[in-house]
């Protein structure tokens, strides 16, 4: 298996099997950049808690292989049950008319 198939069936088995992944450069607390910072804000306004956070910088596979994944060539990228939801403007844009909120209610047990 090449590096890229490789990539790709990690990022599959990652946002199948987890409710809410973020893929960002950093982390939520220490992004390493003003999108990825917004991303992990919209998140925990939201109240997500548990959520798993992949720093695409700390895992070059994953950075250079991610845009093949779902076509998205930017970060972050954030997956609600294995769904490309899309980058920060999108997360904001879906939390300011509610919708956010819901999709991870739905995602996420109580």
């Amino acid at each position: 298996m090449d590096e890229k198939s490789s990539a790709l069936a990690k990022i599959e088995q990652t946002v199948t099997t987890n409710p809410i992944v973020l893929y960002m450069k950093g982390t939520p607390q220490f992004p390493q950049c003003g999108f990825s910072g917004l991303a992990a804000q919209v998140l925990k306004a939201c109240g997500v808690k548990d959520y798993v956070a992949v720093n695409v910088l700390a895992d070059k596979e994953i950075h250079d292989n991610l845009k093949y994944y779902a076509d998205w060539p930017t970060f972050p990228q954030l997956y609600i049950k294995g769904e490309l939801i899309g980058g920060s403007d999108i997360m904001k844009d879906l939390f300011e008319k509610g919708e956010l909120q819901k999709m991870i209610e739905k995602a996420t047990p109580h």
